[in-house]
């Protein structure tokens, strides 16, 4: 007799992940309890800790939360067909986590630029070789951004705007500025409004034409911009007292080129800019002010001299 009402309860419960039957329905086809625990599961309210077990794992603790209450012996038939119901409910949170915490990356390759507009209208230009990533979920109370690379944001006033970095952090609420990450160079340049960095657990306030600059084995230095926009937004790159090796970094990204500098000191410093748009411009601008020469080898590299 118990058997044949339990599996007269799964196949209500089958019905009604498949909508079948409506919630009301079920309402009065099982327990109070088991109706609320059904709804907590499927509406994912327990997601996080479901979500983050290993699948089998949460199968069984899905399985035996459902019938927890039941002392019934089960069949080898029955167990499987458990296991299928919690499959069908994690298939159901997984939908919902995707809708609700979808995450969002935009990237670009060698030579190239991208515009991003975000879900409150605040607009990012990548640079080459960038990346940037977020989270849809609650954007307008938590506007958060993780960047790898170069980019130029343009935020819309609002909740506080957070650029996370792999060298440090950049807040503001609404403004202009430019962001240039890489593994051992941070610079970040404030355009409009007003910017705090956070690098090496100190705080700099930046205000229009201010800028903070971190290079590897360097401290933190200050010093001012007065282009009203990132020169590599009209297709130039620009320095200012820049190692050499940095320069010729940008010129890989943006020519999709490889150059070999081991026979020259790339710790040399640079001032000047090149063209994003001419690569015999650019090596001349960059090496032949510098009297380095360069040769570009059977395979492709530029090797300097």
């Amino acid at each position: 007799m118990g058997e044949n009402l339990k599996k007269e309860e799964e196949s209500f419960l089958a019905k009604w992940l498949e909508g079948t039957i409506s919630d009301a329905t079920l309402k009065e086809l099982v327990s109070e309890q088991d109706f609320i625990d059904y709804k907590k599961i499927k509406n994912g309210l327990e997601l996080s800790d479901e979500l983050n077990r290993p699948v089998a794992l949460s199968f069984n603790a899905l399985y035996k939360r459902i019938h927890k209450k039941r002392n019934l012996k089960h069949t080898q038939a029955s167990f499987k067909w458990g296991l299928s119901i919690a499959a069908s409910i994690l298939v159901v949170l997984g939908c919902y986590f995707a809708f609700n915490f979808e995450e969002i990356t935009h990237g670009t390759s060698y030579a190239e630029q991208k515009t991003i507009i975000l879900p409150d209208g605040s607009e990012v230009v990548l640079n080459a070789k960038s990346a940037i990533n977020f989270t849809k979920k609650d954007w307008s109370n938590n506007r958060t951004i993780m960047l790898n690379g170069e980019a130029f944001f343009k935020v819309k006033k609002g909740s506080t705007f957070k650029v996370q970095t792999p060298n440090g952090l950049v807040t503001v609420l609404g403004t202009h500025f430019n962001i240039k990450d890489t593994d051992t160079f941070f610079e970040v340049v404030c355009y409009e409004g007003k910017v705090s960095v956070t690098n090496n657990k100190k705080e700099y306030l930046l205000s229009p034409g201010n800028a903070i600059r971190k290079i590897k084995g360097k401290d933190s230095e200050r010093h001012d911009k007065e282009n009203s926009l990132p020169s590599w937004l009209n297709g130039e790159s620009s320095f200012v007292s820049v190692p050499l090796k940095y320069v010729i970094l940008e010129l890989e990204k943006q020519y999709n080129i490889q150059i070999d500098a081991r026979r020259i000191d790339d710790s040399i410093i640079f001032t000047g800019s090149f063209s994003n748009k001419d690569l015999k411009l650019a090596l001349i601008s960059v090496f032949k002010t510098m009297d380095i020469n360069y040769v570009k080898e059977k395979n492709g590299v530029l090797s300097l001299e």
